[in-house]
């Protein structure tokens, strides 16, 4: 017998306003910016009760990445400086390095793999990873596995 799957992974532009409405209610109070229910749901201009009703079962994609290892595939330029640079952005985000892997450049680029333990970190999965996007000779950065 064929069970129906628990969750989804959702394309945000697809799902209804109220879920929407209720994760920017769940950041607003996570971030700080407000004190109250009250005050986050007044401000996105959604129902206390819709956002009582939803809370639990809506999440950013990469919030399940807390208290996990990440590992992250980097294609990267083959230029002195660059794997240091990619490793400081790590850590000003205080991601713990467990591993690197990286292969021998070719035409330019070598493929660089770290694993890190994010339950430290001191900002978003999200955020890291557009901070690596940024970083000098990042051509593709991608997660290719979570733990």
């Amino acid at each position: 017998m064929e069970k129906n799957p628990k969750y989804f992974i959702v394309e945000g532009s697809l799902l209804p306003d109220v879920f929407l409405k209720t994760a920017q209610v769940n950041r607003l109070l996570q971030s700080g910016a407000v004190r109250t229910v009250g005050e986050a749901t007044q401000q996105i201009g959604l129902s206390r009760s819709a956002y009582y009703k939803y809370k639990d079962g809506i999440k950013p994609f990469f919030e399940a990445s807390i208290h996990s290892i990440i590992t992250f595939q980097i294609l990267l330029s083959d230029e002195a400086g660059l794997l240091s640079n990619i490793l400081r952005v790590f850590a000003q985000f205080g991601a713990n390095i467990l591993t690197i892997n990286q292969t021998i450049p070719v035409n330019g680029q070598a493929a660089v793999t770290v694993s890190a333990q994010t339950d430290a970190m001191n900002q978003s999965i999200e955020e890291l990873m557009e901070a690596l996007r940024r970083a000098e000779g990042v051509g593709r950065l991608e997660i290719i596995a979570r733990e």
